[in-house]
């Protein structure tokens, strides 16, 4: 009688997972994931610079970043990267974990972000400004489904956001729309700048970023230690 073939021990997991740092590490396929993870930060600063750039809008939390540059002599890089690093401190009551991708997405959106906009010149006509929104749009999406999926862990806001949704019981949608409520109206009582794109964004994010995410989930190999 013909033996059955023995499926794998541990298949790969296809989902997004929810793991230690160390299990992330020990997940596998790291040639492919550190470099996804790396090129998704940097493009997810370079397509928050083209949205700015355009002048048509800023994305939420960057009108709170916008707002809070009226205010103290930094660049607009160095507060995204001050702001994560405190967002990370509300992690702690929320017990979220890390990874090195929410680390790495705290240290590096804002630089990329920085550098980009050296070299971005100032649109002066409207059909390049509307260009360079929906580009940077469809470019936030993509590089977000590129870090999301290589399964180092979320950014800050992310987390921020996760950890709410679970220690509350509310749906991730309820406390995503809050969130970016509250951080629009705290930046433009500071001086942020709120246009159509913002409202763009706020709509479209999500379904870009959805649509993409499975073409960029990285299977993580499954172990004792998750």
């Amino acid at each position: 009688m013909p033996s059955t073939p023995t499926p794998p021990a541990h298949p790969p997991r296809r989902e997004l997972a929810n793991v230690s740092a160390v299990a992330q590490l020990r997940g596998g396929r790291l040639a492919r994931r550190l470099p996804q993870l790396l090129a998704g930060l940097y493009l997810f600063g370079a397509s928050m610079a083209m949205i700015v750039n355009s002048g048509l809008g800023m994305i939420p939390w960057d009108v709170l970043h916008a707002g809070i540059m009226r205010h103290v002599p930094l660049t607009f890089g160095t507060i995204i990267t001050i702001l994560a690093l405190l967002v990370l401190l509300l992690w702690i009551p929320l017990k979220q974990q890390p990874g090195l991708g929410t680390v790495l997405n705290a240290l590096l959106v804002g630089p990329s972000f920085d550098l980009t906009l050296l070299f971005l010149p100032q649109p002066r006509e409207l059909g390049w400004s509307i260009v360079l929104l929906l580009g940077g749009i469809v470019l936030n999406g993509v590089a977000s489904a590129m870090y999301i999926g290589s399964q180092f862990g979320p950014g800050p806001r992310d987390g921020l956001m996760t950890g709410l949704s679970r220690v509350t019981g509310r749906s991730i949608r309820l406390v995503r729309t809050l969130i970016e409520v509250a951080v629009v109206a705290v930046g433009w009582l500071l001086g942020g700048v709120v246009g159509i794109g913002t409202l763009l964004y706020a709509l479209s994010i999500g379904p870009v970023t959805g649509a993409l995410l499975p073409a960029f989930t990285v299977s993580l190999r499954q172990s004792q230690h998750d």
